[in-house]
């Protein structure tokens, strides 16, 4: 019999907003784990309906057929209180959390996470809110990235700009945006024709290819936070943007957050900006002095490869257990 511990995954696999649960499985793989996944977003045929059932159904036959020691969710809404413990009582296996949240949907995220026997948030604030929520510990585990699928690369034609954001459009993120729109902007998301920053706008970006090369065409990347109050000093949590651009080895100009300073330094691997005007002068600065903006991103890049990949995130979550899930 094998010795293998076994995880199943509970979440959204795509290649576009749930790339990373892919990644985490590969992580898993890559530090010895038998790894069973379960796609939460997949549409089971009508054969698969009338053999496995609804959903309670599946995930009990999909737990029976994984055997794990360890269930790990990323805070899927369809994994509601009612049916985790109902699927709880059926398994021996520990059930463990990692919310996606920032404080945007604080309160959704721990009326999710109250089953869990382990809960961990991407975010110092949303830990603190959450825990304050549950009356219980809360653990903060900031996403990361995978360096073999962001990587360091140059792209051309369409994708070459000075400045480039890669994200959804929102109010703030136009206001900031206009502020460096001179100097060679090029936005990818969805939205973004609806604004008036339209004439930037290249394309969606919807896959994780089209995204990486949007940045990879960039002399200076840009990454705005959403936020649940613009100005808020309290808000911490950083976005799966700032690990991503950090493995690209992209020069990144960050608004700044709470957490900012236990991932990366302030002016030698990225550069935080607090307003418009910091921003401006940020990216003038880089886009003028391509050396600088290349010594950045490689230091920002080897800060990723020696701290915060998903390899460091899970072997620390695993690590986290009271059962030994490593191999020895």
């Amino acid at each position: 019999m094998s010795n293998e511990r076994g995880v199943l995954l509970l979440a959204d696999f795509d290649d576009g907003p749930n790339a990373h649960a892919a990644q985490r499985r590969r992580a898993l793989e890559r530090l010895g784990l038998r790894v069973a996944t379960f796609d939460l977003s997949a549409k089971p045929s009508l054969l698969e309906r009338l053999r496995a059932g609804d959903l309670p159904r599946r995930l009990e036959r999909a737990i029976q057929e994984a055997a794990p020691d360890l269930i790990l969710a990323f805070g899927s809404p369809l994994l509601d209180e009612p049916l985790v413990d109902r699927l709880r009582a059926q398994s021996r296996a520990r059930w463990v959390t990692w919310l996606p949240d920032d404080l945007r949907t604080a309160h959704t995220a721990a009326a999710l996470a109250r089953p869990y026997d382990q809960i961990y948030a991407i975010g110092t604030d949303v830990a603190a809110d959450i825990a304050d929520r549950l009356g219980r510990t809360v653990d903060v585990l900031a996403v990361g990235a995978d360096p073999s699928v962001y990587r360091p690369i140059r792209t051309k034609d369409q994708y070459r700009a000075n400045v480039v954001f890669a994200g959804a459009a929102t109010p703030r993120r136009e206001r900031l945006l206009s502020e460096v729109a001179e100097f060679g902007l090029a936005i990818w998301g969805p939205g973004w024709r609806q604004t008036s920053l339209r004439d930037y706008c290249r394309g969606e970006a919807a896959s994780t290819e089209d995204y990486v090369n949007a940045y990879g065409g960039a002399t200076v990347a840009i990454n705005i936070h959403h936020v649940l109050v613009e100005g808020d000093p309290h808000e911490a949590a950083c976005n799966q943007r700032l690990f991503e651009l950090a493995a690209m080895g992209a020069a990144q100009v960050v608004d700044e957050r709470g957490d900012l300073p236990r991932y990366f330094r302030g002016g030698d691997e990225v550069l935080p900006f607090h307003d418009a005007a910091e921003l401006r002068e940020h990216v003038r600065e880089l886009v003028e002095n391509p050396a600088e903006a290349e010594r950045l991103g490689q230091a920002a890049r080897a800060r990723l490869l020696r701290d915060h990949t998903y390899m460091h995130r899970m072997r620390h979550l695993l690590l986290d257990q009271p059962r030994p899930m490593l191999p020895a």
